[in-house]
């Protein structure tokens, strides 16, 4: 696993923001996928923890949706904070 996560963790495409709405205030996770859809899931409150890894993104969105986390609308794309 320390492989994928150091490619992840480098080369991501994008990135999501998850929330557990039913905390206040809410629980963040965090989803980073690359370009071959390799994602996982971060916990900022765990010191950036890996807590789940995927192959894709429709498998690590229905791990989430599980846990009934709702998915913060928009998406950063990794070309976007190449302009800042």
């Amino acid at each position: 696993m320390g492989r994928v996560y150091l490619k992840i963790k480098n080369n991501w495409k994008f990135a999501e923001v998850w929330i557990d709405p039913m905390l206040s205030p809410p629980y963040i996770l965090l989803l980073l996928c690359d370009g071959e859809e390799n994602c996982q899931i971060y916990d900022p409150k765990q010191g950036d923890k890996v807590v789940f890894s995927s192959n894709s993104y429709e498998t690590a969105q229905l791990w989430l949706l599980e846990d009934e986390y709702k998915r913060v609308e928009g998406r950063l794309l990794v070309g976007e904070l190449v302009n800042f």
